[in-house]
């Protein structure tokens, strides 16, 4: 039976007589996991709720994950996502080299471009799926998802004997995102700032300190990153920079906004792809990202071109999900996987629901789930096993928001 203290707990986890389940248990602030440089002003700002990224804390909320959401929709909000180390790729080799890291391309990456990449292993597995920075022709920012790129990186660097160098720069970004956050940028800024366009890249000086800025973001929305360089020096200043130009915009801190990422079908590591997953299964709207016809030779071609030929089995789709709102995925609503079974009766289950939360605006539950090819046509019934019963879900197209993306490139 699920214990009554947590309504999320697993069946069979109920907790032995006389204890009782804490519903939500805290995470350890202490010295042995690392701080984003901005981790003392994003606590200032009310940082009710952490999780560990990159082996770094991470706020995740300041309270109320829905009313973050519409601020993002409706006003604009600064992000801390120092957890988003910069792995820096330069010297001689980091062209060749960091174009055997990624499936994309890169020699149709200019200076002072952005990318949205997989990091691949040799069997075609996503390592990271990190958005690349090309700061100049032969210096790479990698700004990493939740995973230890650094690590593969420079086993790879060493075992081939290629001429770069490979670090941890001090550089950490601030995301400004939501339709006010032009403003805020001019203010802080210049007009000059309005020149960048979508995933390009450009340097700026905000009161002394060197910044590089991007029109990028993990909204969904129109947004900018701001990677500040000399972070652990200059974290404070930058944060009360960026917050004295939005005040006057009504900016709000916020944490990374799941409803909004997953109405936008924007993947997250770990949880949606993993190292067992390749970029050919995570939906048909990411075929883009695997250029199987370059000249690179690049880490996990061979799989991929084989996993092409023979056709994937399973496919990355959109989901919705009946019943009452599930919650905003971010507030401890979703400790597991749902499984997905092909009817209510199926013994064993057919695949699983990755991430899944109730959108405010489209008022149903929806969700991404990796599902057998033969389960993946719009339309499909099947049934999703959450820790309060069976629901009923219908595979339907994704992104479920702005398919066409044109809502950050405004």
């Amino acid at each position: 039976m699920t214990d009554v203290m947590n309504p999320h707990a697993q069946p069979g986890t109920a907790a032995p007589t006389g204890q009782a389940v804490v519903g939500q248990p805290a995470v350890l602030l202490y010295t042995r996991l690392r701080k984003s440089p901005y981790f003392w002003k994003s606590r200032a700002h009310g940082a009710a709720c952490y999780s560990v990224y990159n082996h770094t804390y991470h706020p995740r909320h300041y309270g109320d994950p829905v009313a973050e959401y519409w601020a993002l929709l409706e006003g604009v909000t600064l992000w801390d996502v120092g957890v988003e180390r910069q792995l820096e790729i330069s010297g001689p080799d980091a062209f060749d080299f960091t174009n055997t890291l990624v499936p994309r391309d890169l020699s149709r990456c200019a200076v002072g471009q952005c990318k949205y990449v997989f990091v691949t292993a040799p069997d075609g597995g996503i390592v990271n799926d990190p958005v690349l920075l090309r700061l100049e022709e032969n210096r790479f920012w990698l700004s990493l998802a939740d995973s230890d790129v650094g690590l593969w990186a420079m086993g790879l660097a060493h075992a081939g004997g290629w001429d770069v160098t490979i670090r941890e720069a001090d550089a950490a970004p601030l995301q400004v995102q939501g339709p006010r956050a032009r403003e805020v940028m001019t203010d802080l800024l210049g007009p000059g700032v309005l020149d960048v366009p979508y995933y390009r890249l450009r340097d700026f000086t905000v009161d002394g300190m060197d910044v590089t800025v991007s029109r990028t973001g993990y909204s969904g929305e129109l947004g900018y990153e701001i990677y500040l360089h000399d972070a652990s020096r200059h974290a404070g200043r930058l944060w009360d920079a960026v917050w004295q130009a939005g005040e006057p915009h009504g900016m709000r801190p916020i944490g990374p906004c799941h409803i909004r990422r997953i109405e936008a079908g924007m993947l997250a590591y770990g949880c949606d792809i993993t190292l067992d997953t390749n970029p050919l299964e995570v939906g048909y709207d990411y075929g883009w990202m695997v250029d199987l016809d370059q000249e690179a030779d690049f880490i996990g071609k061979a799989a991929l071109r084989r996993i092409k030929a023979e056709g994937v089995r399973r496919l990355m789709v959109g989901l919705e999900i009946d019943g009452p709102p599930l919650g905003s995925y971010n507030d401890g609503s979703m400790i597991e996987p749902f499984a997905v079974h092909a009817g209510s009766g199926q013994a064993s289950p057919a695949g699983s629901v990755t991430s899944a939360c109730h959108s405010p605006r489209l008022d149903r539950n929806i969700g991404l789930a990796m599902l057998p090819i033969e389960l993946t046509a719009p339309g499909t019934e099947v049934a999703v096993h959450t820790p309060g019963g069976v629901r009923t879900g219908m595979v339907v197209e994704k992104p479920f928001i702005d398919p066409r993306k044109e809502t950050p490139k405004r």
